[in-house]
C-alpha cells in the first residue's frame, strides 16, 4: 500500500499525488516541484534549460554587437584621430577615450577583437542548448570557467573604468549587463547539475535566487557609478 501525501503541500498550492501512480516523467516533475534546485534528467545529461540557451543567444548577440562596434570605432579612429564617434555623448559617456588607452589593449590586441570572438562563441553555445545539445562535463567546466573569466575582466575593467580612466564607455556598459547574468546563470546551471561541485546551501541560493543575485549586482554597480562619479555627473546635467 502506498503511502499517501495528499494532505501535503508546497508553497500551499501544490499537492504531491501518491508515488506509486506516477510514472517516470511525472515523478520526475513532481520532484522538481517539491526542490527548484533539483537537476532534470536532461540537465544531468549535460543540457541546459531553455532559458539559459536564450540567456546566451541575447546576451552573445548584444556582445557582439558592441565588440563589433568598439573594433569600428578603433579603425575609424585610427583612420582619423579627430573623427566624431557616435558613442561619444558627453565628457563622462564616450568610448573615444577608452579605446585609446593601454587598458584597451591589455592582451596585446585591442579587448574588442577578444570580445568578438568570445561572445560569438557565447552565441554559439546558446544556440546549441537551445537545439537540445548535451555537452560533457568538462565542456561545462570548461563554459564556467571561461564565464569566470570575463566577469574577472569586468571587474577589471570596471576598476580601470572607475578610478583611473574617469569614464564610462556605453558599449562596455552593455557587455557589462550581459556578462552579469551569463555568468550567474552559467555557474548555476552548472552547479544545480552537478558538472561543477558547489556546497549545497551555495548551490541551492544559486539556482533559487539567481536571478535576485544578478539584480543586486546590477544595483551595486550603478550605485558606485553613481558615488564616484557624483561630481562629474552634476557638471553633465548641469
Amino acid at each position: 500500500m502506498g503511502t499517501s501525501s495528499s494532505s501535503s503541500h508546497v508553497d500551499g498550492a501544490h499537492a504531491p499525488r501518491d508515488v506509486d501512480d506516477l510514472n517516470d516523467d511525472e515523478l520526475e516533475a513532481e520532484l522538481a516541484a517539491l526542490d527548484r534546485a533539483r537537476p532534470s534528467d536532461h540537465q544531468r545529461a549535460g543540457g541546459a534549460p531553455r532559458e539559459l540557451g536564450w540567456i546566451l543567444v541575447v546576451g552573445g548577440l548584444l556582445g557582439l554587437w558592441s565588440a563589433v562596434e568598439l573594433v569600428l570605432s578603433e579603425l575609424k579612429v585610427a583612420a582619423d584621430p579627430d573623427a566624431a564617434l557616435a558613442c561619444d555623448f558627453n565628457p563622462l559617456i564616450g568610448c573615444g577615450s577608452f579605446i585609446t588607452t593601454w587598458q584597451a589593449h591589455a592582451l596585446g590586441i585591442p579587448n574588442a577583437v577578444v570580445g568578438t570572438v568570445a561572445f560569438a562563441a557565447c552565441l554559439t553555445v546558446g544556440v546549441m542548448f537551445l537545439a537540445g545539445s548535451r555537452p560533457a562535463r568538462w565542456f561545462w567546466v570548461a563554459l564556467t570557467a571561461g564565464a569566470a573569466g570575463a566577469i574577472a575582466a569586468i571587474f577589471w575593467f570596471q576598476y580601470q573604468a572607475f578610478f583611473s580612466i574617469r569614464m564610462l564607455c556605453p558599449y562596455c556598459l552593455v557587455v557589462w549587463v550581459v556578462t552579469i547574468p551569463i555568468f550567474v546563470n552559467v555557474l548555476a546551471r552548472s552547479a544545480q547539475a552537478g558538472h561543477v561541485r558547489l556546497p549545497d546551501g551555495l548551490r541551492r541560493v544559486l539556482v533559487q535566487d539567481r536571478w535576485l543575485i544578478v539584480a543586486v549586482w546590477y544595483v551595486l554597480v550603478v550605485a558606485a557609478a553613481a558615488v564616484i562619479f557624483w561630481d562629474q555627473w552634476l557638471l553633465v546635467l548641469a
